[in-house]
C-alpha cells in the first residue's frame, strides 16, 4: 500500500475552508506577548480565559499589536493589560502562527510574537474584560498548566535560556543579551 499523503481520496484542494457553499474571508492577524518572570522566585505570571465549553484554559499574555506599534511594545503593554504587571523585554522567544475559524464568515491566520520579560512590579490584576483569572505558577509546573502546546515550546526555550544565563533578582544592566528594550 502507497504511503498516504495524510489527505483523503476525494479531499479537494480548499475544500475544508469552505462552509455551506460559501468562501471565508482570510484575514491575517498579527499579536505580542510574552513570558514575564519574576526574577526572584522564577515563577511566571499566566492568564485563564474560559472557552466555548466553559473551561479554563491557561495561556501567556498577549494582544493585538497597535498601530505604529513594535512587536516588543506590545508584548510589554500587554503583559501589562492582562496581568497588571510591569515588564521589560530581555529577548525574543519565537514566533507561533495558527488558523481558525471566526464567527463562521472568517479564517483567521494569527502570527503571535513571543518574548521573555522581566517583572518589575508584582501584584497580579484581572481587570482585563478578556481575562478570567490571572496567576503565578513555578516555571517547571508550566507544561502541566498551559494549554497549547506551542507554547510549552516556547516554555522549554526559555527554561534552557534560563538555565544558561538566570535573571538576577535585583535589576542590572544586562542579564541576557537584550533585544529591543521597550
Amino acid at each position: 500500500m502507497p504511503p498516504s499523503s495524510g489527505r483523503s481520496r476525494g479531499a479537494r484542494s480548499g475544500r475544508r475552508f469552505r462552509r455551506r457553499g460559501r468562501r471565508l474571508t482570510t484575514v491575517d492577524e498579527t499579536s505580542a506577548g510574552g513570558l514575564v518572570v519574576d526574577p526572584a522566585t522564577s515563577a511566571v505570571a499566566l492568564i485563564g480565559r474560559l472557552d466555548r465549553r466553559g473551561r479554563l484554559l491557561w495561556s501567556l499574555p498577549k494582544g493585538h499589536i497597535e498601530p505604529g506599534e513594535t512587536p516588543e511594545q506590545t508584548a510589554v503593554r500587554e503583559v501589562a493589560e492582562e496581568t497588571g504587571i510591569d515588564g521589560e523585554v530581555i529577548r525574543p522567544l519565537g514566533t507561533i502562527d495558527y488558523w481558525f475559524v471566526a464567527d463562521g464568515t472568517k479564517r483567521i491566520h494569527k502570527t503571535v510574537h513571543h518574548f521573555l520579560l522581566r517583572a518589575y512590579s508584582f501584584e497580579l490584576s484581572d481587570e482585563d474584560m478578556e481575562v478570567t483569572e490571572v496567576a503565578w505558577v513555578a516555571l517547571d509546573e508550566l507544561d502541566d498548566r498551559l494549554a497549547y502546546a506551542d507554547e510549552r515550546r516556547l516554555v522549554r526555550k526559555a527554561r534552557q535560556l534560563l538555565s544558561e544565563h538566570p535573571l538576577s533578582p535585583d535589576p542590572v544592566e544586562r542579564d541576557l543579551p537584550e533585544v529591543g528594550r521597550a
